[in-house]
C-alpha cells in the first residue's frame, strides 16, 4: 500500500508540472526524496509515468495526430533530434551529478529569473500559430530543448520561452511545447526502461499503471487549464514560484531541516 501510495502522489506530481513551465523532473527528485522512493527503479518509475502525460497530449490532439501531416511530422523530428543526441551523450553524467537537491533548486532559480526578463520584453510575435511553423523555426525550438537536460530547467518552459524568444507567439509556444513532448517523453521512457529491465519485475506492474493513470489525468486537466490560461495571461506567476521554490530547498538544506540524502 505504501509504494502504490508513492506511485499515486508521483503520477499527480509528474502530470500537474510537466506542461508548466516548473520542471517536473525537479519536482519528481525532490518529491521522490521527501518519500523515500529514491532507489534506482524508482528513478525508472519517475521516468516511465511520463509516458501517461504524453498520452494526454496525444489525447487532446487526436484529431491533428491521427490526420496526415506531414509538416508536423517532420517538425516534431527535427525538434527532437538536438536533446535526443545530447541526452544519449550525457545522460550518465547528468544523472551522476546534476540529479540532486542543490543542483535543481539553483536551476528552478536561474529558470525563474530568465522567464522574468523574457515577460518583460516586449515583441511582435512572427508566428502565430503552430500549423505556420518551418523546420527552422522547430529546429530552433529544439536547440532550446537542450537545456531541459538539466533536471530543474523544465522541458516545457525552455521551449516555450525558447520559442517565443525565437518569434512564435504564447498560444503557437504552448502548443508545439506540448507536440513535442509526444516524441522526447516517449523515446526517454522507452530508453530509460530497455536500459534497466533487469530491475523490474512483473510486481511493479501496479504501481507503474497507477503512476501512468494518474499521470494521464492530472496532465489532462493542466492541458486544457493552461490552454486557456495563455490566452490572457503571461508566465509571471510561474516564474516567482519557480524561484521561491528554490530558496526554499536551498534553506532547508543548508539549514539542515530536510536531510536530502540525494
Amino acid at each position: 500500500m505504501t509504494e502504490l501510495l508513492n506511485a499515486l502522489i508521483l503520477g499527480v506530481v509528474e502530470g500537474i508540472t510537466e506542461f508548466l513551465p516548473i520542471s517536473s523532473t525537479g519536482h519528481l527528485i525532490l518529491a521522490a526524496e521527501l518519500l523515500g522512493a529514491t532507489d534506482e527503479r524508482w528513478k525508472v518509475f519517475n521516468i516511465v509515468i511520463q509516458t501517461g502525460a504524453m498520452l494526454a497530449v496525444v489525447w487532446e490532439y487526436r484529431a491533428r495526430f491521427f490526420r496526415v501531416d506531414v509538416a508536423l511530422y517532420r517538425n516534431l523530428i527535427v525538434a527532437f533530434i538536438p536533446a535526443a543526441a545530447l541526452g544519449l551523450a550525457f545522460s550518465k553524467y547528468i544523472k551522476s551529478y546534476l540529479f540532486h537537491a542543490v543542483p535543481v533548486a539553483l536551476a528552478f532559480i536561474v529558470g525563474g529569473v530568465i522567464i522574468l526578463l523574457v515577460e518583460r520584453r516586449s515583441f511582435t510575435p512572427r508566428v502565430e500559430d503552430a500549423h505556420a511553423m518551418t523546420w527552422l523555426d522547430a529546429l530552433k525550438v529544439g536547440v532550446a530543448q537542450c537545456f531541459a537536460l538539466i533536471p530543474g530547467t523544465s522541458r516545457s518552459g525552455a521551449t516555450i520561452i525558447g520559442g517565443m524568444l525565437f518569434g512564435l507567439s504564447r498560444k503557437a509556444a504552448t502548443e508545439f511545447s506540448f507536440f513535442l513532448a509526444v516524441p522526447t517523453l516517449v523515446a526517454a521512457g522507452g530508453y530509460d526502461l530497455l536500459k534497466n529491465r533487469a530491475l523490474l519485475s512483473a510486481n511493479d506492474a501496479p504501481i507503474f499503471g497507477v503512476g501512468m493513470l494518474v499521470a494521464f489525468v492530472s496532465a489532462f486537466v493542466v492541458i486544457r487549464w493552461l490552454i486557456r490560461y495563455v490566452a490572457t495571461h503571461d508566465f509571471k506567476p510561474f516564474a516567482w514560484y519557480r524561484i521561491v521554490f528554490g530558496l526554499v530547498v536551498l534553506a532547508t538544506y543548508y539549514s539542515g531541516w530536510v536531510s536530502w540524502t540525494q
